[in-house]
């Protein structure tokens, strides 16, 4: 698939532009410059071609900023991995010389550039566009991102420089696996360790990715997409629009994974947030599994691995059943077998049990030790099937469903997961009249 990559100067209206091209609101756009700051890629398909699209951080070329110059970094990958690239600048405030310096840059790399004058949003500021020659580029298109003005114009330009040689689809079968916790546990580093590039800024200062970064990774012979997130802050903490809109996008990310990876930190213990984080990824019915990572750093002389896990698992409470796998991104312990058990709790999320098989198991146990009612009449469970796959869903029919206590439900749920393997998989035990 061909790809193009939307470089620019702050709040020209790069991720408006990543926005029109993908028909969404995947980029998170706010006037304040600086908001996009890690390689944001989104696919799309014009006059019959399927394109791929990278957004990057507005470019402020020397900077002593750590963000601008690591935004620095993230465009200069995304220029080298792109077929093409759109150049933005904007019309209405003319010529700014980071637009020369990025012409320089470009020059320089070989690569098709179109530039896009963007807010033209009518046709008597269209005199404007002719400044812009003197960045030596031949494709200029005046545009407006914001009204879709000769967006289509400019698409069609893009696709006469894109390569005919047809590139391999999207892989639509790769499982998705979410990084999600709360800010500087250690998710872009994580992604950064397992995919062997640096695709999302990593620095010491918490809340640094916003978006959610996707990246495709071949883990033994598995095509998985790695969804790297925004860090979850306390809602108090949400002042920005831009703070709202990152977490907003790590609750979507979670629900379009298949399975979540979630990110503690050892050296500073179980936080509510981390529980928060939990709760929400099982509410979401996704499979999951705890990383508890920094565990270099943890002082194991005041508790052991045993010791700690038991402790999340005590906090965790009805969600006890998400494993635990305590790993050192630094020093690249046990990474592997995280992935790996992340994969393994997505497949047993898959589980369709047979009729006769749940009936082989739960009658017997039922008989044993049969539920409790309050009112001190008899409930009977005749039988149990499974109902759903997409979230392991069992219905048990019974005489009395509203009699069954919540006790007895987390009973017959435990003893679920015991015999059928479903550690780490959230499963919805529901209560139907016979």
């Amino acid at each position: 698939m061909a790809t193009i990559a939307i470089i620019g100067r702050p709040n020209v209206g790069k991720s408006t532009l990543f926005n029109r091209f993908i028909g969404g609101r995947r980029a998170i756009v706010d006037d304040m410059p600086g908001v996009t700051r890690d390689r944001i890629y989104g696919t799309f398909e014009w006059a019959g071609k399927k394109l791929t699209v990278i957004d990057t951080g507005g470019f402020v070329p020397y900077s002593k900023n750590i963000f601008e110059r690591a935004i620095v970094e993230q465009a200069q990958y995304a220029v080298n991995e792109a077929d093409a690239i759109v150049l933005v600048v904007d019309g209405e405030a003319g010529v700014h010389p980071i637009d020369k310096e990025l012409g320089n840059i470009l020059r320089k790399k070989s690569k098709k550039v179109l530039l896009a004058v963007n807010k033209i949003d009518d046709p008597k500021h269209e005199k404007s566009i002719s400044q812009f020659s003197e960045l030596g580029f031949q494709n200029v298109i005046g545009i407006s991102a914001q009204l879709g003005r000769n967006v289509g114009d400019f698409l069609d330009a893009v696709v006469k420089l894109m390569p005919d040689e047809k590139a391999p689809d999207e892989i639509a079968a790769a499982k998705k696996i979410a990084i999600v916790g709360r800010p500087n546990v250690g998710k872009s580093s994580l992604v950064n360790l397992l995919i062997g590039e640096n695709r999302s800024i990593v620095t010491d200062v918490p809340g640094t990715t916003r978006d959610s970064i996707d990246s495709l990774l071949k883990f033994r012979g598995e095509e998985i997409i790695l969804i790297d997130t925004a860090g979850l802050r306390k809602r108090s903490k949400i002042k920005e629009s831009v703070e709202f809109f990152s977490t907003l996008r790590t609750f979507q990310a979670v629900e379009r994974c298949d399975a979540a990876i979630i990110l503690f930190d050892a050296s500073l213990g179980v936080e509510k947030q981390d529980l928060q984080i939990v709760e929400y990824t099982m509410e979401q019915g996704k499979p999951a599994i705890i990383g508890v990572n920094k565990w270099d750093l943890a002082d194991k002389e005041k508790m052991d691995a045993a010791e700690y896990g038991n402790a999340i698992k005590g906090k965790l409470r009805i969600y006890d059943f998400v494993p635990i796998v305590f790993i050192s991104v630094l020093e690249n312990q046990r990474v592997q077998k995280l992935l790996s058990k992340a994969l393994e709790i997505k497949e047993s999320a898959k589980c369709k049990i047979k009729t006769s098989v749940l009936n082989e198991y739960f009658l017997p146990l039922i008989e044993e030790t049969p539920p409790f009612s309050k009112t001190g009449k008899e409930i009977k469970i005749k039988y149990a099937t499974q109902v759903e796959s997409k979230v392991p869903t069992f219905a048990f029919f019974t005489n009395l469903p509203e009699e069954v206590s919540i006790t007895y439900k987390r009973f017959l749920e435990n003893k679920l997961r015991e015999r059928f393997k479903l550690e780490g998989v959230p499963v919805r035990l529901v209560f139907k009249q016979k």
